[in-house]
């Protein structure tokens, strides 16, 4: 009786929703694990030892190093201060336009489709277009030129970084503005019927109601803008080569070049490093998410 308990349990778990989640799940879990799970696991590893092949485990000892690396201190620092910096200008400008757009203007589907177009717009032509513009003998210089002012070489310049900012922004604003967009329209409208009746003005209305309702998506927006500023190798690679002007030396430059030295200690470090250092931060921000709408 026993064993025909226990089977008949074990066919009710095979038939349940769950059991049958857990079986298409499974492709996906897979591919996972075998392209990114253990990938990862053995950059860990290469981080630990003197040498890829037949290496001999030496602990901390490559952070070190690296950590004491000049080319690798710069790359950090200009890494942070591009998320630094674009970040947040880019999150209150796409708000900005969410709001002007959630209101009744003229052509509002030509304006979301024209912010939203940067998004499908391939990568080699966007750099190419704005290469055209602030090369040694691009537009921006001819105009100088034409105004009897000196020629600049931009990207190899300090204004170089604000002219990768200014790509970033260009092509991420529309994406964050459709999403504050989507939350703005989810707030119902009887809650602002409500607060005008009761005399609240529009400053009121909006620090009442809508930075309250747009909090999960102000987080998704902002967890969102830290990935992507760490993925704006392309552009910078594209634009200024793999030894760009000091002030556009990314993560991602001292990696790819440590990786054509074959270099693969350094590389598979600061490669953890930088991974690390942004799934602390997503952790951190969720743990503040939930902090704030329990507050709520």
């Amino acid at each position: 009786m026993d064993g025909i308990n226990f089977g008949r349990r074990l066919l009710r778990v095979f038939r349940s929703d769950g059991s049958y989640a857990a079986l298409f799940l499974i492709p996906s879990v897979a591919g996972v694990t075998l392209f990114f799970f253990l990938p990862f696991g053995i950059g860990f590893y290469y981080s630990l030892v003197d040498t890829p092949i037949d290496g001999k485990l030496v602990g901390i000892r490559n952070y070190i190093d690296l950590l004491s690396n000049n080319s690798f201190k710069r790359a950090l620092w200009n890494s942070f201060l591009f998320t630094a910096l674009c970040v947040p200008i880019n999150m209150m400008l796409s708000l900005l336009l969410a709001g002007l757009l959630n209101g009744k203007v003229y052509g509002q589907r030509w304006f979301r489709l024209s912010f939203i177009s940067p998004l499908v717009i391939p990568v080699a032509s966007v750099v190419l277009i704005w290469q055209i513009f602030f090369e040694r003998n691009g537009t921006l210089n001819g105009w100088l030129e034409a105004w009897w002012m000196e020629p600049v070489d931009w990207m190899d310049s300090e204004s170089a970084m604000f002219i990768v900012i200014l790509i970033y922004i260009w092509k991420n604003v529309g994406y964050n503005m459709l999403l504050f967009l989507a939350g703005l329209q989810n707030i119902p409208e009887h809650l602002y019927e409500a607060a005008r009746i009761d005399g609240a003005g529009r400053w009121r209305q909006w620090r009442s109601i809508t930075i309250v309702y747009l909090t999960p998506t102000t987080f998704f927006v902002f967890v969102m803008s830290i990935i992507n500023s760490f993925k704006v190798f392309r552009e910078t690679y594209m634009l200024a080569g793999p030894y760009p002007h000091q002030s556009l030396y990314m993560l991602q430059h001292f990696m790819n070049n440590m990786f054509q030295q074959l270099d693969y200690q350094k590389m598979t470090s600061a490669a953890f490093l930088m991974a690390s250092t942004i799934v602390l931060m997503v952790l951190v921000l969720f743990t503040v998410e939930r902090r704030f709408n329990r507050w709520l």
